[in-house]
């Protein structure tokens, strides 16, 4: 019976079988070393105004969503345009130094450069309107930032902090109209295994598959 490979094909074929392996072991130690970096969870970077959540949720009581337009309906939250923070700032604080690079970015028609505080690597899928639709609130990953002059990163968003939610949600569920409540979730006493059915929420198994975050 003739062979069916060549001797030179039939190396190669070993060789690709014999490279498989080690090829698997250098993706997984980058993956491994791109995700176990450390985490400056307070990390607070340098705004081009010092922007205080503090003064405008904690005292001005302005809901997030006046600012973060799209976070009931896309993945990315959205930042808020210099049109926004005119409806404002158009008549209050005009000459105040702080706001010059506002006022600046109406005069030139150029969006302010705000820096990310939460910044996830870019194999890693997050929508912010499926958790919102699903009643976890914004103080879960963000804090309580009513309570933060400057906005500071709250929590390390690894994957492992990402699965623990993902292995159990009830206790961080919280009724829809207390999504964007500046409160701890367990402070209000939430039935959330009642709740996790009434979202039908998806099972465990799927929540923490691969493909839900790795897409």
């Amino acid at each position: 019976m003739p062979q069916v490979f060549s001797k030179p094909q039939t190396l190669l074929v070993k060789l690709v079988l014999l490279a498989l392996p080690v090829l698997a072991l250098i993706v997984y130690a980058v993956a491994t070393q791109r995700m176990s970096g450390p985490i400056d969870v307070n990390a607070m970077p340098e705004q081009p105004i010092p922007f205080s959540h503090k003064h405008h949720v904690g005292d001005d009581r302005i809901d997030c969503r006046y600012c973060h337009t799209s976070v009931e309906s896309a993945a990315f939250a959205g930042m808020p345009s210099t049109r926004v923070c005119l409806t404002c700032h158009s008549q209050l604080f005009t000459d105040a130094p702080v706001l010059r690079p506002l006022h600046e970015s109406a005069r030139t028609q150029t969006p302010i450069a705000w820096k990310r505080v939460y910044d996830l690597p870019g194999f890693v899928y997050f929508d912010h309107s499926i958790h919102v639709a699903k009643g976890i609130g914004c103080v879960e990953c963000h804090g309580r930032v009513d309570q933060m002059p400057i906005t500071r990163r709250d929590a390390p968003l690894t994957m492992q902090w990402c699965l623990g939610c993902h292995r159990d949600p009830a206790p961080h569920l919280r009724a829809r109209e207390r999504v964007f409540a500046m409160v701890e979730t367990p402070a209000l006493h939430e039935d959330g295994d009642a709740l996790a059915r009434e979202y039908q929420l998806e099972s465990t198994r799927r929540l923490t598959d691969c493909s839900t975050c790795h897409r």
